[in-house]
């Protein structure tokens, strides 16, 4: 479901405070505001979280500040003047926001904006950004998917357990999802399309690429922003990050690794050299990877008589190992199986940039990869295409 949603941009790292920041402005109005009321906006600048207050005076609040591109905050409205280090205690008792919150995420850009606050900050209006424009309008053209998504993971949810475990229910929701995010992709298509100039085109191209990002699909996108946009800080991380999404897109030759297999005796992915092999990245706390480890077992029964095999690469822990050999010999996992047990520090996933689990590679065998992140009816279209029909 990460992929339906709509994340800041996955592809990069903390923005740094460029020489071209430049102020912004923010001016605003609190409708029955009394004496006590204050403001808090929170932000970031590079790796710099930043903390400010103010006073609601007759109704009216102000903050300035500089950034260079674009960045996420909030706004938070404390009515009783508890104090930011109180008001995120009571409101946030276990790191997430209670009822009692009561904050606007919106983003902050150079220039000047106004926000207005009736009843509550999340509900506010802003005006004189442009920015947060696009973002509303990107928004309200998702909406219908994002209650597709509630809809299809409430169905997932009341799943018996049987059905859980059912081949045939599993790629039903699977078809599902992708059906949805066929749609999601279309409309972030069409988006960055019109609105080559906004930085929300590079957040949407993020969520085009979703936690599995295709560079071939994604690099045309980026290109035909505008040349300010790529040249901003995250189009520049951007491009850096499509970059190294190249080592691992379809048709390069795959990364070679080594890692122990259970018996600590280390295996290297170029000895598989000569058959197709599927690294398969996953791990025993993974619910998602043990639902689709049958249908991954079917198929390497179904195929392993045609120069197929599968090399699975755990991302446990070091305090795992046990897990991680009760769910090899629980799930008749009976192929190749090795981890450096360092969970998402991996070095194998790190260097196929592996953002979620399960995720998968078939490789040819002259190491090329052929395809990637396959499940359910996918991979064994896949595998059916590359090794024959059975």
């Amino acid at each position: 479901m990460k992929k339906l949603l709509f994340p800041i941009l996955a592809l990069l790292p903390a923005l740094s405070f460029a020489q071209n920041a430049k102020d912004f402005s923010i001016k605003g109005k609190v409708a029955n505001a009394d004496a006590n009321t204050k403001i808090y906006l929170v932000y970031n600048v590079g790796s710099n979280n930043v903390t400010d207050s103010s006073t609601v005076t007759n109704g009216d609040f102000a903050f300035k500040g500089a950034v260079a591109d674009p960045v996420t905050a909030t706004l938070f409205l404390d009515r009783k003047n508890l104090g930011f280090a109180k008001y995120v205690d009571v409101n946030f008792p276990d790191g997430r926001p209670s009822t009692t919150a009561d904050g606007l995420a919106f983003f902050l850009e150079q220039g000047n904006m106004n926000i207005a606050i009736k009843d509550s900050a999340a509900k506010a209006d802003i005006t004189g950004s442009q920015l947060n424009d696009d973002n509303k309008t990107l928004k309200g053209q998702l909406q219908a998917l994002t209650e597709k998504a509630k809809a299809i993971s409430a169905e997932a949810q009341k799943a018996t357990a049987e059905q859980q475990h059912s081949s045939a229910f599993q790629n039903s929701m699977q078809g599902k999802y992708k059906s949805l995010q066929a749609e999601q992709k279309s409309i972030l298509k069409n988006f960055v399309s019109s609105h080559p100039d906004s930085y929300i085109s590079l957040l949407a191209l993020s969520s085009f690429g979703g936690p599995s990002p295709d560079v071939n699909e994604l690099e045309p996108l980026f290109n035909s922003l505008s040349d300010n946009l790529k040249k901003s800080d995250g189009g520049r991380a951007m491009k850096a990050g499509l970059d190294g999404l190249k080592i691992t897109a379809i048709g390069s030759l795959a990364p070679d690794f080594t890692q122990n297999d259970v018996n600590g005796k280390p295996v290297s992915l170029s000895s598989f050299r000569g058959k197709y092999v599927l690294v398969d990245f996953w791990a025993s706390w993974c619910g998602p990877c043990r639902q689709e480890n049958p249908n991954v077992v079917k198929l390497f029964n179904k195929y392993k008589g045609k120069n197929f095999t599968i090399l699975g690469v755990s991302l446990d822990k070091n305090t795992g190992k046990d897990a991680w050999l009760a769910a090899i010999k629980n799930d008749g996992l009976t192929w190749t199986q090795v981890s450096d047990l360092q969970f998402w520090n991996n070095l194998a996933a790190k260097l196929y940039n592996v953002q979620s689990i399960p995720a998968n590679f078939l490789i040819d065998p002259q190491g090329k990869i052929v395809a990637k992140n396959l499940r359910g009816d996918d991979l064994d279209t896949a595998l059916e295409k590359y090794l024959g029909k059975i």
